[in-house]
């Protein structure tokens, strides 16, 4: 019986590149997020929790396994088309990490200490691809279910948008305290538990 022909492997496939950039970025040294230095370039990232907040048990690590969260950071410019290809001019990636500390820090239940993270520099044409392979590889609670931790503060004439659930069940922004918080935390903390339930060490 002669065998079903399968599609030749391309290396140069978009879908391959950006797992090539993903598994690049799961090789880098953990480091602790609250502690980065400088550095330039656009990129992509994952951030890691191994504290103590119940409803994260299943994917706490001082590892890296489990992301907590994935994110990008692109150049200035790249929503308009106008983004420069040096990102060596650029410490988006740095200043992007730099405000997750912050946030974290803000937070009442949260400890910066407990979180690290891996970081990559990336050419940019790269970077919203390989987000999105991480994003579902690892489907993290933060880029899933607790929308809102990448938020800014609202522009001016948004105060009756409603309270990220980041926020809800992690306060301390002082921007979010002022939006109008419709889900209760006790709701939000159920999604957490059966997502985890459902995709905890399934990367």
């Amino acid at each position: 019986m002669l065998e079903t022909p399968h599609d030749p492997f391309d290396p140069l496939d978009y879908e391959n590149i950006a797992k090539s950039v993903v598994d690049a970025l799961l090789d880098r040294p953990i480091e602790a997020l609250g502690q980065m230095m400088a550095f330039n370039g656009a990129g992509i990232y994952a951030i890691y929790y191994a504290g103590p907040f119940a409803p994260y048990n299943r994917i706490v690590s001082r590892a890296g396994e489990i992301p907590i969260y994935v994110g990008k950071a692109v150049p200035p410019g790249a929503r308009k088309g106008t983004d420069e290809l040096h990102v060596e001019r650029s410490q988006v990636l740095c200043r992007r990490l730099a405000e997750h500390a912050k946030s974290i820090s803000e937070a009442q239940n949260l400890t910066l200490t407990d979180f690290t993270c891996r970081h990559l520099v990336v050419q940019p044409v790269w970077i919203p691809l390989a987000e999105q392979v991480l994003v579902q590889r690892f489907r993290p609670v933060w880029n899933t279910v607790v929308d809102g931790f990448g938020n800014h503060p609202p522009g001016r004439g948004r105060g009756a948008m409603r309270r990220p659930r980041w926020d809800i069940i992690h306060p301390g922004r002082r921007w979010a305290s002022e939006l109008r918080a419709e889900e209760s935390e006790d709701d939000i903390l159920d999604d957490v538990r059966r997502h985890l339930d459902a995709w905890a060490g399934a990367g």
